[in-house]
C-alpha cells in the first residue's frame, strides 16, 4: 500500500489503537527491566561494583543509537517489516541476555535490546499514518498511554519475577512476548511503503539540517529533555530515600513505583484536548505541574507521615505532567509533515531520552554527595530551566505554525 493510500484510508479501530499501545509499552520494558536487577545480574556476571552502572548505561545508549540510526528508517523502508525484523532482534537478544554467564556477553546483549526495542519508536508515529487528522492526538494519547504503562509497570514486574523464578526469567519472558508479538504484527498491521526520496546515507545526514530549521521540534525536545530528566532523577532517588528515611524493603518500593502507574492517564486526556487546540495551555499547566511536584517534596523532606504521603501525590503528578506533555510534543512534532515524520520522532526522543540520562546521573551523584535536599532541589530546577524557556515561546513560532496544520 502506498503512502498516499494509507492516508485515505484513515480509519484506526479502537481494537488496533489498544493492540498498538501493548506492543508500545510491551516493547520499552526492556529498557527498564535491568534498573531493579543490577545487584543479581552483577554477581551472576560477576561485573565489578563500579562498573554495576553499565547494566543500565549500556542499553540506553544502543536505544539512542537506534533512535538516531534506525528509527529514521521508516521514512524510507516498508514499516511493517521493519518493525517485525526489530522485534525479532530484540527476542533474540533478550534470550542471549537470559543465558549469558559472563559481563561481555551481557553487556552486548544489553546494547542490542537499547537498539530493537526502537520499534516502539517505529509503531508509535505509524499510528498517526492511519488515524485521521482530527482524531491523531487522541490516538497518539492512547497509544503513549500504553508506553508510559511500560516503563512504569516494567521495574515492580521485573522484580516481581525475580523473586519467584530469578532474574533469567525477566528476559527470557520477554523473549517469547518479542517473538509472539512480531508474529502477531506481521498478521494485523498494513503496510506502509514511503516513497523514499533520498538515500540512506543522505537521510541520516538531514538529520542536523531537520533540527536546525525545526524551531517547533527543539523546543519540545527541551522541554521534555527538562521533564524526563526530573522525572529520571525522580525516581532513580525516591528509592534510596524510601528505604533510608523509611525504612521501606524492596517488595515495598516495587509498590510504590506503582503509585506512578496512575499518572499515565494524563496521556489520552491530552491528546483529546490537543486536538481541540489547547497544546500551548497545557504544557505551561504540564510543566507548572512538575515544578510544584519538587517544591512539595522539598519543602517537607523530614520522615513524617506528610512527607510519605507527599511523595506519593508528586509521583503521581510528575508522572501526569511528563506523560502529558510527551503526547503534547509528539502531537505537534507529527503535524509538521508526514514525509519526516520518522526522522522527526527519532531526533525529539533521542534529544529527550538523553536529559533523562543526564536526570538519572544527577540523581545518584547528588543523593550521593547532598541526600534528599540536594537531589530535589537539582529536581526543582531542571523543570524551571523548561518553564523560563515556556514563557519566551511566540504562537507564531510553535503553535500557530503546528496547529494550522493539525486544524
Amino acid at each position: 500500500m502506498k503512502e498516499k493510500q494509507i492516508q485515505k484510508d484513515n480509519q484506526i479501530s479502537s481494537r488496533l489503537v489498544f493492540l498498538l499501545a501493548a506492543a508500545c509499552g510491551l516493547i520499552v520494558a526492556n529498557l527498564y527491566y535491568a534498573q531493579t536487577l543490577v545487584g543479581p545480574i552483577r554477581i551472576d556476571t560477576e561485573l565489578s561494583s563500579t562498573a554495576a552502572g553499565l547494566i543500565v548505561t549500556v542499553t540506553q545508549i544502543g536505544y539512542v543509537i537506534g533512535l538516531l540510526f534506525i528509527v529514521p528508517v521508516s521514512d524510507i523502508v516498508e514499516n511493517r517489516r521493519l518493525t517485525v525484523v526489530s522485534l525479532l532482534a530484540a527476542a533474540g537478544s533478550l534470550l542471549t541476555a537470559s543465558i549469558a554467564t559472563n559481563a561481555p556477553l551481557f553487556l552486548a546483549a544489553s546494547l542490542f535490546i537499547g537498539l530493537a526495542s526502537v520499534a516502539a519508536q517505529i509503531l508509535v508515529p505509524f499510528s498517526t499514518y492511519l488515524a485521521a487528522e482530527e482524531q491523531r492526538g487522541q490516538v497518539v494519547g492512547n497509544v503513549m498511554s500504553g508506553l508510559l504503562l511500560g516503563i512504569l509497570f516494567a521495574r515492580p514486574l521485573a522484580s516481581l519475577l525475580t523473586s519467584i523464578w530469578g532474574w533469567r526469567s525477566v528476559f527470557a519472558l520477554s523473549a517469547i512476548a518479542m517473538a509472539l508479538l512480531a508474529v502477531l504484527l506481521s498478521r494485523v498491521l498494513p503496510r506502509r511503503n514511503p516513497l523514499p526520496a533520498v538515500s540512506y546515507g543522505n537521510l541520516i545526514v538531514s538529520l542536523g539540517a531537520l533540527l536546525r530549521r525545526t524551531p517547533a521540534l527543539r523546543r519540545r525536545a527541551l522541554y521534555q529533555a527538562c521533564l524526563f530528566g526530573a522525572f529520571s532523577l525522580f525516581w532513580t532517588v525516591v528509592p534510596l530515600r524510601l528505604a533510608d528515611d523509611f525504612g521501606m524493603s524492596q517488595q515495598g518500593i516495587a509498590l510504590f513505583a506503582l503509585v506512578g502507574v496512575g499518572g499515565a492517564a494524563a496521556a489520552p486526556i491530552a491528546g483529546r484536548l490537543a486536538d481541540k487546540g489547547w497544546s500551548s495551555r497545557l504544557t505551561g499547566l504540564a510543566i507548572v505541574v512538575a515544578v510544584l511536584s519538587f517544591v512539595a517534596v522539598h519543602l517537607f523532606r523530614g520522615h513524617s507521615a506528610l512527607s510519605l504521603i507527599l511523595l506519593f501525590v508528586s509521583a503521581i503528578t510528575l508522572d501526569m505532567a511528563v506523560s502529558g506533555n510527551l503526547v503534547l510534543g509528539q502531537r505537534t512534532i507529527y503535524a509538521l509533515g508526514s514525509e519526516a515524520r520518522g526522522r522527526l520522532n527519532g531526533l525529539f526522543m533521542s534529544i529527550f531520552f538523553v536529559g533523562g540520562a543526564l536526570g538519572s546521573a544527577l540523581g545518584g551523584w547528588s543523593y550521593a554527595y547532598g541526600g534528599w535536599r540536594l537531589a530535589s532541589m537539582i529536581g526543582f530546577v531542571l523543570p524551571m530551566i523548561a518553564l523560563l524557556y515556556y514563557f519566551t515561546e511566540k504562537r507564531t513560532a510553535e503553535v500557530g505554525v503546528s496547529e494550522k496544520k493539525s486544524g
